[in-house]
C-alpha cells in the first residue's frame, strides 16, 4: 500500500502527461489501493476533490470498456467562471455583504449574516445568474467563512443600529467621492511589556522555546503599551500612537494629530474636512466632552472642519480598524515577547499585507492625565454642528474665528 507521500510524487510525475479522465481514474484506483481512508488521503495528496474521486471510482466498478471513452475538454475548456466572465458579479456582492460585515479584531477572517441564498436571490435581481453554492464560493476565497454563535455577546441591539450603519456607508461613500479623508480610529487591547508570554506560535529550534514569565503581573518600571490606530479607508494605511501612560480623549486626538502631520497632510494637500469613523465609547467616545473639546482644538490649529460618525453601541467589531490593521498587527507578533516599547514599536511598523498594507509606529512618551472635567462654558464654545439623524452619534465641528479659541 502506498503511503500519501509516495502518491504525491507519483502524482506529480504523472499528472502532466495524463487527461481529465485518466485523472479521474488513477485517483480512484489509488484511493482504492490504500483501502480505509484512501478518499481522503488522495485529496490531501493531490488536491483533487473527493467528488472527483468518487466519480472516478463509479466509473471503475461499471467496468469502463475502451471504446466507451469520450471526448476530454481540452485545457482551459468548459464553461468560464462566473467571476471571470462577469467581474461585476463580485462587486455586487461586495456591495451587498460590506454594509453588514462583522469583524474580530484578533483575527483575520470576516463573516457575513446573510444567508448564500438570499445572497444569490438578491444576485439575481441585479441580473447576475448565480447559484446559492457558487456565491458560498465566492465569500470564501474573498475571505469570508460562517461562524457560528459562540462568539462573543456584544449586548442589546440598539434599535437604530442599522440605521446608522446605512448612514455610516452613505456619509463615507460621499467623503471619498469628495476626494475627502476618511479615516477608522480606536485604541487596541493595551499590552504588558516584558517578558511575558504572547499568545500564538513562532518558527524556533526545535526544544529551544523562548522563556517567558509564568505570571502576568505588571514590571512597574516597564509598565504597559496602548496603541492607539488611525487607519486611512482610501490609501489603505495606517498610523499607530503608542502609548505608555493613559488611553485619554487627549491621546486619541493627540494620536490624530500625529497622523495628520506625519501622513495625512502630504496625503491630502487640499483637504477641508475629515471624517472620522470611531466606537461610541472609549477615550473617542461620543459622550466623552473632552474629545469634542479636544477635536475643536484640532480643528482649529488645522483649520480642517472634522464630522465624526460613531459605531452604536455594543458594535465596536464592525470598525473597519478592527479586521484592516488590529488583526495584521496581531499576528505580526504572535508567539514573541513584547520586551520593550522600541519592540512594539518596531514590529507594528514593519506589518505588511499582500494587499498593500502600509504602517507607521511611533513611541508617544507624553502623559495624559484623567478625570478632566470640561467646563460647559468650554462645551457651549465649540462650534459644532449636529445631523438631523442622531446627532448625538453624527456631528461635525467646525473650525472658530481666532477671537473665540
Amino acid at each position: 500500500m502506498a503511503t500519501e507521500l509516495e502518491i504525491v510524487e507519483k502524482y506529480r510525475a504523472l499528472s502532466p502527461v495524463m487527461d481529465e479522465r485518466m485523472r479521474r481514474l488513477w485517483a480512484a484506483a489509488e484511493a482504492k489501493a490504500f483501502g480505509s481512508g484512501g478518499i481522503a488521503a488522495v485529496e490531501r495528496a493531490t488536491g483533487l476533490s473527493r467528488t472527483t474521486i468518487r466519480a472516478g471510482r463509479e466509473e471503475l466498478s461499471a467496468g469502463v470498456a475502451p471504446e466507451d471513452v469520450v471526448a476530454v475538454r481540452r485545457k482551459g475548456g468548459g464553461r468560464p467562471r462566473i467571476e471571470v466572465a462577469n467581474p461585476e458579479v463580485l462587486r455586487d456582492l461586495e456591495s451587498l455583504v460590506d454594509p453588514v460585515t462583522r469583524g474580530d479584531p484578533e483575527s483575520p477572517l470576516r463573516w457575513t449574516s446573510k444567508s448564500t441564498r438570499r445572497l444569490a436571490e438578491e444576485l439575481v435581481a441585479r441580473g447576475h445568474t448565480i447559484s446559492p453554492q457558487k456565491v458560498g464560493e465566492l465569500l470564501y476565497a474573498a475571505g469570508y467563512s460562517l461562524q457560528s454563535t459562540r462568539k462573543t455577546i456584544e449586548g442589546a441591539s440598539h434599535p437604530d443600529r442599522n440605521e446608522q450603519f446605512e448612514f455610516i456607508n452613505a456619509r463615507v461613500d460621499a467623503f471619498q467621492a469628495r476626494g475627502a479623508p476618511v479615516v477608522s480610529v480606536d485604541t487596541k487591547k493595551k499590552e504588558l511589556v516584558g517578558d511575558f508570554k504572547n499568545a500564538g506560535h513562532e518558527w524556533q529550534p526545535s526544544g529551544a522555546p523562548v522563556p517567558v514569565r509564568v505570571h502576568d503581573f505588571i514590571d512597574p518600571v516597564l509598565g504597559k503599551a496602548i496603541p492607539y490606530g488611525v487607519y486611512d479607508l482610501a490609501l489603505n494605511e495606517a498610523w499607530v500612537n503608542v502609548g505608555i501612560d493613559h488611553d485619554t480623549p487627549e491621546f486619541a486626538v493627540e494620536s490624530i494629530s500625529r497622523w495628520w502631520e506625519r501622513m495625512g497632510s502630504e496625503a491630502y494637500l487640499d483637504a477641508t474636512e475629515l471624517l472620522i469613523t470611531a466606537d461610541c465609547g472609549g477615550s473617542n467616545g461620543a459622550r466623552a466632552r473632552l474629545w469634542k473639546l479636544e477635536l475643536q482644538k484640532f480643528a482649529d490649529r488645522t483649520g480642517i472642519a472634522v464630522s465624526v460618525s460613531h459605531f452604536p453601541p455594543g458594535t465596536s467589531k464592525w470598525n473597519k480598524i478592527e479586521h484592516r490593521l488590529f488583526c495584521h498587527i496581531t499576528e505580526n507578533w504572535r508567539g514573541r515577547p513584547l520586551v520593550d516599547h522600541e519592540t512594539i514599536v518596531q514590529l507594528i511598523g514593519s506589518v505588511r499585507t499582500s494587499a498593500g498594507l502600509r504602517v507607521e509606529a511611533v513611541l508617544d512618551m507624553n502623559a495624559y492625565a484623567t478625570g478632566i472635567e470640561v467646563p460647559d462654558a468650554d462645551m457651549d464654545a465649540i462650534n459644532i454642528t449636529r445631523e438631523p439623524f442622531h446627532g448625538d452619534w453624527n456631528y461635525t465641528i467646525h473650525p472658530r474665528e481666532m477671537g473665540t479659541r
